[in-house]
């Protein structure tokens, strides 16, 4: 069942999203091994919430619509946030940009409702046949490897743009990336 999970999840996990690209933009502005404390972060939420899911979380959803809607908004603006602290990173002046951190990880999982809808589909079709905590566990450590390896990607696409102009051009592409991964979260 773990294999047929993993086929599952694989486009899901390697597909754009809000932490994928979060995380790819971090490692090409900081390099890799900075993204490692958020990644943490992240993942230890995602195993924790995606437990919780799978024991009956999202029946506060569908109680209260409004708890997913505010998830949504916050979640979206939250990106927003971060894509314009990316964008303006290559246009600050006396101001150095600030390494995500392990509690940034922590809120992107939180307010990530492309993860909620993840974890609803991976239940629907594997939480009757499998432990909660393998689900849990396996949907955990393929979203680490997914993200550390955008993170790795983003650090070696910087190596390339080293000059502070091409520096300054990823950093807003990685923006607008960023922003368009915010529109598609306000509207999923």
């Amino acid at each position: 069942m773990t294999l047929a999970l993993l086929i599952f999840l694989f486009p899901l996990a390697y597909s754009p999203g809000p932490g994928n690209l979060f995380f790819a933009a971090n490692g090409a502005r900081f390099g890799f091994w900075a993204t490692v404390p958020a990644n943490i972060g992240y993942h230890i939420a995602t195993w924790l919430i995606t437990f919780a899911v799978g024991a009956g979380l999202l029946t506060v959803f569908t109680a209260y619509p409004l708890v997913f809607m505010v998830i949504k908004i916050f979640g979206g603006a939250y990106i927003l946030w971060l894509a314009w602290k990316i964008f303006g990173a290559g246009l600050q002046t006396g101001q150095a940009a600030r390494v995500a951190g392990f509690w940034d990880g922590v809120i992107l999982l939180v307010l990530n409702p492309k993860a909620y809808v993840l974890m609803a589909l991976m239940y629907s079709q594997f939480g009757q046949s499998d432990t909660l905590v393998r689900v849990a566990t396996v949907f955990t450590l393929n979203n680490t490897l997914a993200f550390c390896l955008f993170a790795l990607a983003g650090d070696r696409i910087a190596a390339r743009f080293s000059h502070s102009q091409s520096a300054e051009k990823a950093n807003k592409a990685m923006a607008a990336m960023l922003t368009a991964v915010a529109i598609w979260m306000l509207f999923l």
